[in-house]
């Protein structure tokens, strides 16, 4: 037997940071011999960087991306996949060169989203230092500093940090603490390139001051009631940790987190990568269901087809293809002790600690307005009950079938299983105007479109200009894991599963839809855009969740306020005020006010405002 052995024979965390450091000795020994590239004197000295040069992913909480779909829903880019990010830097050039031919023939007819969508363009360039002339990323050193920032978020009122049941005061955050009071978070990211093997590190001290968490009665409500998770660990006597359950006194917290870490190699048209990377599948912006930013991101080994894919015959009915796998280990899961006779009484079965987690996405564009998608998650194995071994995982990855009850309590379940379907489609008679989207999850079904009615939804709108006022965007997105059914699941479907009672979390925080187990919620977004980077915004969000989930149920309202400003041409200034009120009988009386004030500051040492980038002939405009 391989029990437990996959990946196992060494440790995740020395593997990833034994190759970054080979790696990394390797760009400064070519520093120390005069191999990098040296900053050019002028325009016409700059040189492409080489087409075997490994390049980075874009983080998804960058500007970078309602950018380019900004581009995308005014008709200016059609080659993008909206639901399946991050991108690479080479890959958005690409989408970039596309975008340059539509504005050089847009420049001979009058288009009210012309010079809206040529400052959207222009800072790209300069983001990314794309050489739209040359068609190439310009050469860079192969050890850089990409940003240097410091975040410091005040917070006045008692928030909320559990989106496994509560809710979240902060959500889409890569799961930073916080709490009352003066939290802060300063850090850098950096890469660094040796031929067509790449090391990024996008890490940050993180600061948060002690808070004082659930009651000892609310802790095991949750535990035992909600979560059919045991309380107390009959060998101590005490209750179990559960990083789901934030409870007792909360220490400070100060450390070093590195929320992306990854070493990754370009291969066969394939982003290979290993570590901590970002991953968002979905083509909304306040959430995505199968996986997003609203919790630490798992060490995990990707394979990402990030150019996509024509097969032949096939592909002239539905577009090209694009697809990612994931795999790795989810961590903050419980494990505890099954109780004696469990039988078919599921609060009696064992939890299992450290699971793991395969996810698949394809994505496919049958016409340059129309995109499809499906995913498929599967936690599976874990402490106490199946080891993970290549024979487990096949039996997880091939199943498509439910469980009988005996075989889930065995060491032959399949997992617990997700199924995701996406699409995006700019409207009839609106194409430039206008895109509709949707996302939906659901639980043991292969896919949410076979029983929309019980699966998850987040559907939205995004309107890319308004008219007369080609300036603003608006976007609005509603969500539900409370599907319109007679039947009530009380929590313990979404996101939740009779073996994997800690189910979609990392560290206590749902890696999926901040908007819950069974909730229902929106949001909307009102934007005026001052460049293509710099940007004024009032945003809205909404969240309850069902009074057969949590005793009374929750209420959450959050009006927020965000302004971006570049000074000079490598520094921006960021700042978001939130004004949140909600209500949750269960753990304070009364409604409770959360105002939380977040100033960023970024310095771009290698951006300068992109130097050096040559400019197409409609570039005066």
């Amino acid at each position: 037997m391989c029990r437990n052995r996959l990946f196992r024979g060494v440790r995740t965390k020395s593997v990833l940071l034994l190759l970054a450091g080979l790696i990394l000795a390797t760009c400064l020994k070519s520093f120390a011999q005069g191999d990098v590239a040296s900053a050019p004197t002028s325009v016409a000295n700059q040189a492409c960087a080489s087409e075997k040069t490994d390049t980075a992913f874009v983080p998804v909480d960058s500007w970078i991306y309602p950018a380019v779909l900004r581009l995308y829903s005014m008709g200016y880019l059609h080659s993008v996949y909206i639901s399946e990010r991050p991108w690479t830097r080479a890959s958005i050039g690409k989408m970039l060169d596309e975008a340059g031919e539509v504005l050089n023939q847009a420049q001979y007819y009058e288009n009210g989203t012309n010079d809206e969508a040529l400052k959207t363009y222009k800072a790209l360039l300069k983001e990314l230092r794309y050489s739209p002339t040359q068609h190439c990323l310009l050469k860079e050193d192969n050890l850089h500093v990409d940003s240097v920032y410091s975040m410091t978020r005040a917070i006045t009122g008692t928030p909320l940090r559990d989106s496994f049941h509560l809710g979240s005061t902060i959500i889409n955050d890569y799961g930073r603490p916080y709490a009352e009071g003066v939290n802060n978070y300063s850090g850098f990211s950096a890469t660094a390139t040796a031929g067509r093997f790449l090391v990024y590190l996008r890490g940050e001290f993180q600061e948060a001051p002690s808070d004082t968490g659930y009651s000892p009665a609310l802790a095991q409500y949750l535990s035992e009631t909600v979560d059919w998770l045991s309380y107390l660990n009959p060998a101590t006597g005490k209750p179990y940790y559960q990083a789901t359950i934030p409870a007792g006194q909360i220490p400070a917290r100060r450390s070093f987190n590195p929320l992306e870490a990854y070493i990754s190699t370009h291969l066969w048209n394939h982003e290979i990568s290993f570590g901590r990377r970002d991953v968002w599948w979905g083509p909304g912006m306040g959430g995505a269901f199968a996986y997003s930013n609203n919790a630490e991101n798992l060490y995990a080994l990707h394979i990402d087809r990030q150019e996509p894919l024509y097969i032949p015959g096939l592909s002239r009915l539905t577009g090209r293809f694009r697809y990612e796998f994931m795999v790795g280990e989810v961590q903050g899961h419980t494990y505890t002790a099954p109780k004696p006779n469990p039988g078919l009484d599921v609060s009696k079965w064992m939890n299992p600690g450290k699971p793991w987690i395969h996810l698949e996405k394809v994505s496919f564009k049958p016409t340059q307005d129309l995109e499809l998608s499906f995913e498929r998650t599967v936690i599976w194995g874990g402490q106490g009950h199946e080891g993970i071994s290549l024979h487990s995982f096949l039996r997880s990855f091939l199943s498509l079938t439910a469980p009988q009850p005996d075989q889930k309590n065995s060491n032959r379940d399949p997992g617990s299983r997700f199924g995701a379907f996406t699409l995006s489609y700019r409207l009839p008679f609106a194409r430039n105007w206008l895109t509709f989207y949707a996302d939906g999850e659901a639980h043991d079904d292969v896919c949410s479109c076979d029983a929309p009615r019980r699966a998850a939804w987040r559907p939205g709108f995004y309107l890319s200009h308004i008219p007369r006022a080609s300036k603003f965007d608006l976007r609005t997105e509603v969500a539900w894991t409370d599907p319109p059914i007679t039947n009530s699941y009380g929590g313990n479907f979404m996101y939740w599963e009779v073996m994997d009672r800690q189910g979609y979390t990392n560290k206590g925080q749902i890696f999926g839809d901040w908007i819950g187990r069974e909730g229902k919620g929106g949001q909307a977004w009102l934007a005026y855009h001052l460049t293509g980077n710099e940007l004024i915004q009032l945003s809205f969000r909404h969240q309850k969740a069902a009074k057969d989930f949590i005793l009374g149920g929750t209420t959450l309202n959050d009006f927020g306020f965000e302004a971006v400003k570049r000074v000079g041409k490598d520094f921006e200034v960021k700042g978001i005020f939130t004004y949140e009120s909600w209500r949750a009988p269960i753990y304070l009386s009364g409604m409770q006010n959360v105002m939380a004030t977040t100033v960023q500051l970024t310095w771009f040492p290698k951006d300068g405002g992109g130097r050096g980038v040559f400019k197409p002939s409609f570039w005066a405009k």
